[in-house]
């Protein structure tokens, strides 16, 4: 009912998975990775268990072979599962059961496993192989470009419902929070890949937008940016807004950080133009100056 690649960079030490099925929120049950550990996509008849469990094992230091063949000697009901497990440097492990749904596949590569089970054709797996292999650019990209090439070979037997992204960098570090890179997931869409594909670049922008914010003097206390560092939190700002589109938050933010760093004028034209089209941001820059993020308040620069 599903298909899925699990996938590490060997350069950045990324971690991914990614599946696309007929069946509602796959994302909720499929997909599972953890930073500087593993991934895993368990499928057919699913056990989400196999999820949390093999990560927890290859936490603890099991191969990828070890922690499958560990829970697979548990199920009782083994031969309806299909699963993948990839660990942090670069181990793989995959088990197609009996009783999983034709057309099934498996395959594997370095760094990699294509895996899937109800498909239209056995063209699936291969061509989603094939299309991981000769892409280039970072992992999200190779991974998109396998699960596309898996749909247009025919994918799930049954038609396309929900799809899920997971990618995580190579090390838990000492916030382990903050190493889910990207984590998009679509429960129920014509087009799930197309949407898929569409929230990947989305969080991609929101993570560069969010990092600008908290640049030096802007939500704090301390001085505002200036030099080097203000024109590189302008940039990232400049470069969020390119990829978010209408939303108008990320220019919001850089007149914020022009007026706090002493370019008033600039930054009171970008948030005029904003407040102009959106009048409840008038409420927002009062709220920025009661705390002290916005030295003046919307009278004070926008006029009654």
């Amino acid at each position: 009912m599903t298909y899925s690649i699990v996938a590490r960079d060997p350069i950045t030490g990324q971690l991914g998975v990614a599946s696309q099925s007929h069946y509602f929120a796959l994302g909720r049950v499929v997909t599972f990775a953890r930073a500087g550990v593993g991934a895993v996509a368990t499928q057919s008849f699913v056990d989400p268990a196999y999820g949390p469990n093999g990560l927890d094992l290859m936490a603890s230091g099991a191969p990828a072979a070890t922690a499958l063949a560990t829970l697979l000697a548990k199920d009782a009901e083994r031969e309806l599962r299909q699963v993948a497990f990839l660990d942090a440097v670069g181990g793989k492990a995959m088990f197609t059961g009996d009783r999983c749904v034709p057309h099934r596949g498996q395959l594997e590569a370095n760094n990699v496993v294509v895996l899937g089970n109800m498909l239209a054709s056995d063209g699936v797996v291969p061509a989603m192989l094939a299309a991981y292999e000769n892409a280039a650019g970072p992992l999200v990209d190779r991974m998109l470009a396998a699960m596309d090439a898996g749909e247009a070979a025919g994918g799930d037997a049954r038609g396309r419902m929900s799809a899920a992204l997971l990618v995580v960098s190579a090390d838990a570090g000492p916030a382990p929070w903050a190493n889910c890179l990207i984590d998009v997931r679509v429960d129920d869409h014509p087009d799930p890949l197309a949407e898929l594909r569409r929230l990947a670049k989305l969080s991609q922008a929101h993570t560069t937008f969010g990092a600008s914010v908290f640049t030096p003097g802007l939500l704090s206390r301390e001085a505002a940016a200036t030099g080097s560092q203000l024109v590189e939190a302008l940039r990232m700002l400049t470069d969020a807004q390119v990829l978010i589109g209408a939303d108008p938050e990320p220019t919001f933010w850089k007149g914020v950080l022009l007026i706090r760093a002493g370019e008033i004028a600039l930054g009171t034209r970008l948030i005029t133009a904003i407040v102009a089209a959106r009048p409840q941001y008038r409420t927002f820059v009062d709220g920025l100056h009661a705390v002290g993020i916005l030295q003046l308040s919307s009278h004070e620069f926008l006029g009654a």
